[in-house]
């Protein structure tokens, strides 16, 4: 029985500005200060970032659509992070041969083969398991709101078996899952939305090792005039 993976990233669910959807490290400065500068620039503008951006479907039935596909293994462990990059670790430690990742991004790297020489990040890590040999395919379900195509990963298709998919509704049945990666990717998800990210994770009715999540909190309407100025400024 192949052991699989499920890696699903917060922003598959939130469709964000492409202006936003730059390459971050994962810090303070853009998991969270980075939010409060948009925030207030376009506040600025007089537009109401919170309003603008949400999650793009209910959360309400999507383990059910899951569960549809993937059959859960009596002893599954379940992680929940701050980066993507996690997932390359856990599908180490599990003995996983095939990985499915909910995503708006592939994470096999950017630029070619060449960059899973890089040092493991939130961009490579799935590039990583393939080359090193980790795991024997890798299995990509976008979000309908990615702006990226199968060809542009042209090296990787031609020489590992990588599987694209536009919908959860395409994959194949019955799918053994010994572990679960959630994680948040803050700096490309608002702090606005992280009750619904919490939603997201409790819905799934299992327990879970949280590792590494950066604690934000999102208060906007109590911030000082020094905040502000640090926030407006900082690049």
């Amino acid at each position: 029985m192949v052991r699989s993976l499920l890696s699903i990233d917060w922003d598959y669910f939130i469709p964000l500005k492409k202006e936003w959807l730059n390459s971050y490290t994962e810090t303070p400065r853009n998991i969270e200060w980075i939010w409060y500068k948009r925030h207030l620039e376009s506040s600025l503008r007089g537009i109401d970032i919170e309003k603008s951006v949400s999650i793009s479907f209910s959360l309400d039935d999507f383990w059910d659509k899951i569960r549809e596909h993937f059959i859960f293994a009596k002893d599954i462990e379940v992680y929940v992070s701050e980066s993507h990059m996690l997932s390359y670790h856990i599908a180490i430690n599990n003995k996983c041969e095939e990985v499915y990742s909910l995503d708006t991004h592939a994470d096999l790297g950017y630029g070619g083969i060449s960059s899973t020489s890089f040092k493991l990040n939130c961009a490579n890590w799935m590039g990583k398991l393939l080359c090193e040999g980790w795991i024997k395919k890798a299995n990509i379900v976008y979000s309908h709101h990615t702006t990226e195509k199968p060809e542009d990963f042209k090296d990787f298709n031609k020489l590992f078996p990588v599987r694209y998919y536009n919908d959860i509704d395409e994959l194949p049945k019955d799918i053994y899952t010994a572990a679960i990666h959630i994680c948040r990717s803050g700096a490309w998800t608002p702090p606005w939305l992280d009750d619904e990210f919490f939603k997201l994770v409790n819905n799934l009715n299992l327990p879970y090792k949280l590792i590494k999540l950066y604690k934000r909190k999102w208060n906007i309407r109590k911030m000082q005039l020094s905040d502000l100025l640090f926030y407006l400024n900082f690049s």
